[in-house]
């Protein structure tokens, strides 16, 4: 081999090298960002209409709350002795925080991503569709009547749109299909320490604390981590006369 053709092959493998480097370390930038800081849920149903859409990919902090058995990295926790369920926590779920947790309730157990309504000692009640928090009626105010088709039946769903305030000034969405469904009468409710109270943002079509086979009231060691933004979702139906259809939308804060 000629010295030119030497030089040429040392300084095509120095190059590969480099590449094979910088790729080792963006992978391994990525794997501590997925497995240590944050997660990637798909949301399959219609429970968190119309701030979560079917389709919606949400990117979830693990260490918002700290870390539990559900939410160590690289499934540590699963491996740990059976006598520690507890976690290593800095801060609690606030009302109004979106969050994911293990349902245990389920067979097989499964997560969930339900609203944060009630924290530790709050009183939680439905009076015909209206939420009641420690005995003080929640603001909801009015915004739309809505028609949507239902996935995946495909029928045809009104509900009533309103922007619901949480004590502090929080603000999020929430769906009223009617005030008469099976679990728009409810409660009262106390929540116990150690555990917070979590509803679906479509209200009749939520099996969430409230309902008999839901997750009840939701123990903080199951918490897997908060919501923080849609990563991105695509346009799931076509567009009709007279009926909503939420577009795609990528980075959308929670």
């Amino acid at each position: 081999m000629t010295p030119l053709m030497k030089r040429l092959a040392n300084r095509a493998a120095s190059e590969i090298m480099e590449t094979v480097r910088f790729v080792a370390g963006v992978a391994a930038v990525w794997l501590g960002l997925v497995t240590v800081g944050f997660a990637a849920f798909h949301i399959p149903s219609e429970s968190m209409q119309p701030s979560l859409e079917v389709g919606d990919r949400v990117l979830v902090s693990k260490w918002a709350y700290g870390y539990s058995v559900h939410s160590l990295p690289l499934g540590i926790g699963y491996v740990l002795p059976d006598n520690w369920d507890g976690r290593i926590a800095w801060h609690n779920p606030q009302r109004g925080d979106v969050v994911v947790f293990r349902d245990e309730r389920q067979s097989p157990p499964r997560n969930l991503i339900k609203r944060v309504i009630g924290i530790e000692g709050d009183v939680i009640e439905m009076r015909q569709g209206q939420l009641y928090l420690n005995g003080e009626p929640v603001p909801r105010e009015f915004q739309e009547v809505r028609s949507y088709r239902e996935h995946p039946s495909q029928q045809v769903v009104t509900a009533t749109h309103y922007t619901e305030i949480l004590p502090g000034g929080r603000e999020h969405a929430i769906y009223e299909q009617s005030d008469n469904a099976p679990l728009d009468s409810y409660g009262p409710v106390t929540v116990r320490p150690g555990t917070v109270f979590v509803m679906g943002d479509n209200r009749d079509a939520s099996n969430d604390s409230r309902a008999p086979t839901g997750p009840g009231l939701v123990p903080l060691e199951n918490v897997v981590g908060r919501a923080e933004t849609v990563l991105f979702t695509f346009e799931r139906c076509r567009r009709e006369e007279g009926l909503y259809c939420p577009r795609g939308r990528v980075w959308r804060g929670l």
